[in-house]
């Protein structure tokens, strides 16, 4: 069984965030966010975050916006225009669209952690990313880091 796993920058210090991705044994940060510029966390924004991992945990950094939702469905979800469940339906109908499972390298996903700012994965797009990929490839283990108890 192969594994992928999952994380969010936020309300994660530099330490506790790269110190879960060195113990985890991931081999590369999966970037899924629309926008990976953002100034929500320095350590996080692209080119910053593709050193750090390179110098902090020897992985390596890509960003496949096919994983990532529209800025207009993220926009419609962040202000209120549509619920959670909308949200969720809407990103999988997308996901599906875009054929992601014969489309995004499985090479990539495996052994690598989809990240996105959302602390945790409950009302989060990477771990419907992952459960997709999961149920469509079959022998792919999903593991959320840095979940509270």
């Amino acid at each position: 069984m192969k594994r992928t796993l999952t994380i969010g920058f936020t309300r994660k210090s530099a330490h506790r965030f790269f110190n879960l991705l060195r113990e985890s044994g991931a081999r590369r940060i999966v970037d899924v966010r629309v926008n990976n510029t953002s100034q929500l966390a320095a350590f996080a924004k692209r080119d910053d975050l593709a050193w750090f991992l390179r110098e902090l945990c020897d992985m390596d950094y890509v960003h496949i916006p096919d994983l990532a939702p529209t800025k207009e469905l993220l926009q419609a979800y962040r202000t209120g225009g549509i619920d959670w469940p909308e949200y969720e339906t809407r990103f999988l109908n997308l996901m599906r669209e875009r054929r992601i499972e014969a489309n995004v390298p499985r090479e990539v996903i495996e052994d690598g952690c989809l990240l996105c700012s959302e602390d945790q994965p409950h009302h989060c797009h990477r771990r419907l990313v992952a459960e997709y990929l999961a149920a469509r490839w079959g022998d792919l283990e999903v593991e959320h880091l840095g979940l509270k108890a």
